[in-house]
C-alpha cells in the first residue's frame, strides 16, 4: 500500500513538473530510452582496508573500565557490494537495487575500542566479523525515480555516513525526479537508519529515529552557478532548514575562483529527544586555483541559544565548510577560520598523486561551564591513486589530524587528541 501511494505521488510529481516545461527545458525520457532489467544493471564492489588510530590527552583514553590506555587503535577490511539493476521497458518502469556489506577485524581488541570500525558484543568485546544488507525497490515514469527500502541518501539534511569500514543505511522511500533541464527535485521519508557498525535496520545513535521527512530542490542557473534548498522534519527531535550558492568564475585556462555558501537552521521539536536545539549556522569558503595549486580561505559562524546537532538524521548531515577530520566547529556562538592549500601533482608528472593541508581555529564558544570554549586542528592528507595495470584505479590515502581543545571546552565536544588513518580502497565494476 505504501508503495502504490508513493507511486501516485510520483505521477503527480511528473504531471506537476510537466507544466513548468512552459518556462524551462524538458529533460528527454530516461524510461524512453530504457534497454530493461537486465541489460542495464551494473553490480559495482568497493573494497576497503582501513586502519585507524587516536592518541588521547590530558588522561582521556578507552572507555573500558579499568583501562589506562590512551589511545584507540583499529584496523578492519571491509566490502560493499551494490547491484543496481535497470528499469523493465515501458510507460512506468520497475527495478531493484541490492545492497552487501561486510568487515572483518584484523586487529584491535576491547582495550583499544571505540573508534567506530566494529560493533560490541553483550560483553562489551569487539565483533570479529559483521555483515548487513539491503534491498529496494524502484519505479521511474520519465525521469522521475521512486524507490521503497534500504538505500544509501545524500541530501544536506538527511546524509548517511561512510566514515569508516561500512556505511550507514536508510530505510524509507525517496521520488527523485529531473525532468526539467538543470533542476532536481528530491522529497522522501525515511523511517530507520542502520549505523555503520549496527547490523539491524534501526541502530542509529540516541533513542533511535523515529521518522524524518525531507525535500530539497538544486538549480544550475548556468554551469557555473548553482543553488540548492532543503529542509526536514525529524520526528521528536527538530526541523531543520538549508540554503547552499555555489559559484565559479573562471579567470583563464588556469585559474578560477569558486565561492560556496552554506547555511542551516535547526530548532528541536515535541519531546526533544536530541536535546534543546535551537540553531543558525553558516559558513563561506572562497577557493582560488592556479594550476596545480589552491588556496582556500573560509569562515564559519554558530549563533543561537545551542551548537549545532546532528546524528539521529545521519552522520554526514553537516554540509559545511569548517567541518573536517575530528571537529565540525559547530559549538554555541563559535566562530572559525580556516586556511587550506592543494596541490595536484599530475602538474608536475605525477597523475594521481595529490597532497592537501589545513588549519582550523575556533573560538568565542559558550562553553556548559560558562567559560569560553576555544579548538583548533591541524590536518594533513596524501592521497595516490594507481593510473594504470592491473590494480587500476587503486588508491591510497594517508590522513592526519592534531585536534586541541582547551579545558573549558574539552569536555563538551571531545577529548584533545592525534587522530591517523590509513585508508586503501578499491574499486571494481563487475558488470
Amino acid at each position: 500500500m505504501r508503495v502504490m501511494k508513493w507511486s501516485m505521488i510520483a505521477l503527480a510529481v511528473t504531471a506537476g513538473t510537466s507544466q513548468m516545461a512552459q518556462a524551462l527545458e524538458l529533460q528527454p525520457s530516461a524510461q524512453a530510452e530504457s534497454k530493461g532489467f537486465v541489460e542495464d544493471s551494473t553490480l559495482n564492489l568497493k573494497l576497503r582496508a582501513l586502519y585507524m588510530n587516536r592518541d588521547y590527552k590530558h588522561g582521556a583514553g578507552n572507555p573500558t573500565a579499568g583501562s589506562d590506555k590512551g589511545y584507540r587503535e583499529d584496523t578492519g577490511l571491509g566490502a560493499q557490494m551494490f547491484y543496481e539493476s535497470g528499469f523493465t521497458q515501458g510507460t512506468i518502469g520497475t527495478g531493484v537495487d541490492v545492497l552487501g556489506f561486510g568487515s572483518v577485524r584484523l586487529d584491535g581488541g576491547t582495550g583499544r575500542r571505540s573508534n567506530g570500525l566494529f560493533a560490541s558484543d553483550s560483553d562489551g568485546n569487539l565483533e570479529h566479523s559483521q555483515t548487513k544488507g539491503g534491498a529496494a525497490v524502484k519505479f521511474r515514469v520519465s525521469n522521475t525515480v521512486l524507490k521503497y527500502g534500504q538505500q544509501i541518501v545524500a541530501s544536506p539534511v538527511f546524509a548517511t555516513d561512510d566514515g569508516r569500514l561500512l556505511p550507514e543505511v536508510a530505510t524509507g522511500t525517496s521520488i527523485t525526479s529531473n525532468e526539467i533541464e538543470n533542476l532536481t527535485l528530491n522529497i522522501g521519508r525515511f523511517t530507520a537508519m542502520s549505523a555503520q557498525t549496527g547490523m539491524g535496520y534501526d541502530s542509529i545513535v540516541g533513542s533511535g529515529l523515529k521518522s524524518a521527512d525531507i525535500a530539497g530542490a538544486t538549480y544550475a542557473f548556468t554551469k557555473n552557478f548553482s543553488a540548492t534548498v532543503a529542509a526536514s522534519d525529524v520526528e521528536d527531535y527538530w526541523k531543520r532548514q538549508y540554503v547552499n550558492l555555489n559559484y565559479t568564475l573562471p579567470i583563464d585556462d588556469i585559474q578560477s575562483v569558486n565561492v560556496d555558501f552554506n547555511a542551516y537552521r535547526t530548532k528541536s521539536q515535541e519531546q526533544e529527544l536530541g536535546g534543546e536545539v535551537d540553531n543558525k549556522i553558516w559558513s563561506t569558503a572562497v577557493a582560488y586555483s592556479l594550476g596545480a595549486h589552491k588556496f582556500t580561505l573560509g569562515y564559519q559562524r554558530s549563533s543561537g541559544d545551542t551548537g549545532y546537532n546532528y546524528g539521529v538524521d545521519g552522520g554526514g548531515t553537516v554540509f559545511l565548510n569548517n567541518s573536517v577530520q575530528y571537529s565540525d566547529f559547530v559549538g554555541a556562538e563559535e566562530k572559525s577560520w580556516q586556511v587550506r592549500y592543494d596541490l595536484n601533482m599530475a602538474t608536475y608528472g605525477v597523475p594521481g598523486l595529490s597532497f592537501m593541508t589545513r588549519y582550523i581555529t575556533g573560538d568565542n564558544i559558550e562553553a556548559s561551564n560558562g567559560e569560553e570554549g576555544k579548538e583548533h586542528e591541524w590536518d594533513f592528507e596524501t592521497k595516490y591513486v594507481v593510473q594504470q595495470g592491473p590494480i587500476k584505479d587503486m588508491s591510497f590515502r594517508l590522513r592526519s589530524a592534531v585536534y586541541r581543545a582547551n579545558n573549558a571546552y574539552d569536555a563538551d565536544y571531545g577529548p584533545s587528541n592525534n587522530d591517523l588513518r590509513l585508508i586503501v580502497e578499491y574499486p571494481l565494476s563487475i558488470m
